[in-house]
């Protein structure tokens, strides 16, 4: 009696992740898997057997999902359900404290609701750029970028770096590397305390590196499904080491970092930029940017394109860098 009581058990434990979303269309077809995102009329399902796929809203008949769900209607705020139901062509059920059916036609976006204190969550993106070129130059470029980010509990760490090489004629004319790394506490769902460090080498500058140490509060306007949007301002320790000396400085830091995806989840649009202003007159500000976009090949395979944009402006004259990174990258 009580092997066949674990036996039970066991059972059920393994039955219950195999539970899935489920999606009627309008030819007679049914798809299960897990509705990842709806927007811009895409639905987004995630299947076993076909990956990631996109459904035009339009030809879907109905659909269940006992997930939580955000749902956001035609002139209406966005609101919680517990489960949706399928009510017939053209018409859901959606359940929370009191149940309403309502036309699929009404509904502009589901996203799956997040809890603030998750367990573990993981993803990261690493992109590559080799650009070769025989004209009357012999110029090489190769560049690595990547981030990720580990969420768990009320802590985040998010990690960035790059790795860039020039070489022209035999000649290197580029070689450097820079790492970043941040820690934050949540203090409440949106409220985040940062702490962070930052070091960039470059072999061939008059600057040989710089490091950077900053702390800050932070404010996360939203983090789901659809994307996420961070806003922190920092108090920062600026040291340049050159050759024969180093400068030691303060500077006063706003830091943005916002990503969108569109199109299903097929494109992502993101953008990271920084405004420091430091307590030294011969500067003004420094800003640095960066705008992309990401199309997902399949599940982990994406094309990249990137434009970096960055300025200082200062009482010896203002110098602008912009940078344009076209390349193939991995994605979890």
């Amino acid at each position: 009696m009580w092997l066949r009581t674990c036996l039970l058990f066991m059972s059920l434990g393994v039955a219950a992740p195999l539970m899935a979303d489920t999606v009627w269309l309008n030819n007679g077809d049914r798809l299960s898997g897990e509705i990842i995102l709806l927007d811009g009329g895409k639905l987004s399902l995630k299947t076993k057997y076909a990956g990631q796929v996109l459904i035009n809203w339009s030809d879907i008949e109905t659909l269940s999902s006992d997930q939580p769900l955000l749902i956001r209607r035609q002139g209406l705020d966005s609101k919680h359900s517990k489960q949706l139901a399928a009510a017939g062509k053209g018409m859901v059920r959606i359940t929370d404290v009191s149940t309403q059916t309502v036309p699929l036609a009404s509904v502009t976006r589901l996203v799956p609701a997040r809890e603030f204190l998750q367990d573990f969550t993981w993803e990261g993106n690493l992109d590559a750029k080799l650009d070769l070129e025989r004209k009357d130059d012999k110029s090489d470029e190769f560049r690595l970028k990547g981030d990720t980010r580990i969420e768990q509990g009320r802590w985040r760490q998010v990690m960035n770096g790059e790795y860039e090489r020039e070489t022209k004629n035999d000649r290197v004319t580029d070689d450097n590397w820079n790492l970043e790394y941040d820690i934050d506490r949540f203090l409440t769902e949106h409220w985040f305390w940062r702490l962070g460090g930052e070091q960039q080498v470059d072999h061939l500058e008059f600057v040989e590196k710089q490091q950077i140490i900053g702390t800050g509060p932070g404010y996360r306007f939203w983090d789901d499904s659809l994307g996420r949007f961070d806003l922190i301002g920092q108090v920062n320790q600026v040291k340049f080491d050159y050759p024969g000396g180093d400068l030691s400085f303060r500077t006063f830091s706003l830091v943005w970092d916002y990503k969108r995806l569109l199109w299903g989840t097929r494109l992502e649009f993101y953008t990271n930029a920084e405004v420091q202003f430091p307590e030294i007159s011969e500067i003004d500000y420094v800003y640095e940017s960066e705008f992309g976009l990401r199309y997902r090949l399949n599940d982990w395979a994406r094309v990249s394109i990137l434009y970096e944009l960055d300025r200082i402006e200062a009482q010896a004259g203002d110098n602008t860098d912009e940078n344009f990174l076209i390349g193939v990258g991995v994605g979890w």
